[in-house]
């Protein structure tokens, strides 16, 4: 067992007997499916409590329990739907089928839907393990990939949410392209190279997520597949079992994926349209300025590496900076600039340039440089690129501890700790997942001036009936983001309940004020607030200004329907 979850094998030695496996013994296929099953019962064993939780409240609801497309018929109707739709401001039919197909098997069961989603997280982790093996020979250290991958505590989100479902999904179509692209690379003929683009259209009507695919294959290009140097040049690592790939010019490389960059070009514009149509875009562009938006990017991306290495304050909400102190900047700035230096002019470890690279470049759309909604950087963003640290980081360490002669019994008990100890802070992540209530204010515990999970936990209490709870939420996220309209409206209806009518339609105004030029998601709510303000004059007595509230409501009613028969016919 200790054996089987070393990432430290000799790379070298492991390629020169092209069969070698964990410490030169020879890699049988009952050795590959043994460490497969132990790769999944490691998974299943981090992650068995999710079958007990409920949907959540945040996009469960349109994505599965409130969508009356997912729970019809799955007849021809509901695909031609998924197909063409923009609802919940996004394009991935893939992912609607995927949510109907368990609705038609599992009804509204939640634990069955996360069971799905728990399904595809354990095949991508042994994708992962596959093909990296495939690529590299390397057993041990595939594996340890592909562990740290399955329990790492960050890819939390990704399983207990059922609405990420398309983050699973996609995943799984990249990784069984890029196990493809090594079909293609060793063979090159046209009917390989159009599995691999159909694999990664599949993958994109998940989610446009894997939209740098072909950036990561120029990546497999250079490590461990070698296509860019000639046979000379190739370091042992990239010499395969089976037969030398054939080399080709980088101007070729980059030639053969313009069909491909094509397919990326093409997801990027309909994921743009889909934002706008379904205002998620809009807002956040007004409310950020581009340097804002750099900076927070920048920034991110330092808080992402020390999510990877200490994940001991995940939240489900991260909220957006205002802005950063300039030096701060500027030292992540030059730290990430060196980092990238210093790995890619490794010529004798390019498994480091192919780790980093893939981890910076995969994050680019995730990153908030084209911001949607409101967070500055997200778990489940992470799915994808972590795959890439978890690369350099075992390689790495391997080589290090073979240069240094460590004993492989202290790597494989290193191994093994690292292993259980993200087992268990996978199976803590999870416990925050058991309720609305629990997750939401974790998130407040462990984030500052997160004014919009205080304005969400606000709302959960008083769907509960702690309206008093509520309020002390509802004002500190006012006081944190004067700019957020859900709070004053919440305040605005705790006022006209409890008969203070003026107070309440103070608030109600502010709400008014905040969303004037908004005419996609908030729309309902300046109609509903209008709905209550001529309640609310009317009994003050004010029947002028509660006939023209009526009307108001009314009319933000009329817009808020053409605006949704227009985006979700």
């Amino acid at each position: 067992m200790i054996s089987a979850l070393t990432p430290l094998v000799p790379e070298r030695e492991v390629q020169s007997r092209h069969s070698a496996g964990l410490f030169g013994w020879p890699v049988r296929r009952s050795v590959l499916l043994g460490l497969a099953l132990v790769l999944v019962a490691l998974t299943l064993a981090a992650y068995y409590p999710v079958n007990r939780l409920p949907f959540i409240s945040l996009n469960d609801g349109e994505y599965v329990t409130r969508n009356f497309h997912i729970n019809g018929p799955m007849d021809w109707e509901m695909v031609h739907w998924s197909f063409t739709t923009f609802y919940a401001a996004n394009w991935h039919p893939l992912t609607w089928l995927s949510h109907a197909l368990d609705c038609q098997l599992f009804s509204l069961n939640s634990g069955r839907h996360h069971d799905s989603n728990l399904l595809l997280h354990v095949l991508n982790a042994v994708l992962l393990f596959w093909i990296l093996w495939r690529a590299t020979a390397s057993v041990g250290r595939s594996f340890m990939v592909a562990a740290l991958f399955a329990l790492h505590p960050i890819n939390v989100e990704s399983v207990a949410w059922v609405a990420e479902r398309k983050n699973l999904l996609s995943m799984f179509f990249l990784l069984l392209a890029l196990g493809a692209y090594r079909w293609y690379a060793r063979k090159p003929r046209i009917g390989c190279y159009l599995v691999v683009a159909m694999l990664f259209a599949l993958g994109l009507m998940s989610k446009p997520q894997v939209i740098t695919l072909p950036f990561i294959f120029l990546l497999w290009d250079y490590w461990p597949l070698g296509r860019m140097f000639a046979v000379g040049e190739r370091s042992s690592s990239q010499i395969t079992r089976e037969a030398i790939i054939p080399a080709r010019s980088f101007s070729w490389l980059v030639l053969e994926k313009l069909p491909l960059l094509a397919f990326s070009a093409a997801s990027a514009f309909i994921t743009v349209k889909a934002q706008q149509a379904g205002g998620a875009m809009g807002g956040a562009l007004r409310s950020y300025s581009f340097a804002v938006r750099m900076e927070n990017a920048i920034v991110s991306y330092m808080r992402y590496l020390t999510n990877a290495i200490w994940p001991t304050h995940l939240a489900f909400f991260y909220p957006h900076p205002s802005g950063f102190q300039h030096q701060q900047v500027w030292q992540v700035s030059l730290l990430l600039l060196a980092t990238t230096v210093l790995a890619v002019v490794s010529q004798s470890r390019r498994y480091l340039a192919v780790g980093w690279l893939w981890f910076l470049g995969t994050l680019v759309p995730m990153i908030g440089l084209l911001q949607v909604g409101g967070q500055a950087m997200a778990d489940r963003y992470a799915y994808l690129p972590f795959v890439g640290l978890f690369i350099a980081v075992c390689w790495g360490v391997a080589d290090w501890a073979e240069q240094w002669h460590v004993s492989e019994v202290w790597v494989a008990g290193a191994s093994v700790a690292t292993l259980l100890l993200l087992t268990f802070s996978t199976h803590r992540q999870l416990s925050y997942w058991s309720d609305d209530l629990t997750l939401w204010s974790h998130t407040v515990q462990v984030t500052k001036n997160n004014s919009g999970a205080e304005n969400v936990l606000g709302e959960i209490l008083q769907r509960e009936g702690d309206s008093e709870d509520a309020m002390v939420h509802f004002r500190a996220a006012a006081a944190m983001d004067p700019f957020l309209p859900n709070p004053y409206y919440h305040i605005g209806i705790y006022e006209q309940q409890h008969g203070n009518l003026h107070a309440a339609i103070e608030q109600f105004k502010r709400v008014i004020e905040l969303t004037q030029n908004d005419t996609g998601l908030l729309a309902s709510l300046r109609a509903d607030t209008f709905a209550r303000m001529y309640v609310a004059y009317k009994a003050m007595g004010d029947y002028t200004n509660s006939e023209k509230c009526l009307g108001m409501a009314l009319q933000e009613q009329h817009k808020q329907q053409n605006f949704e028969a227009k985006t979700f016919p």
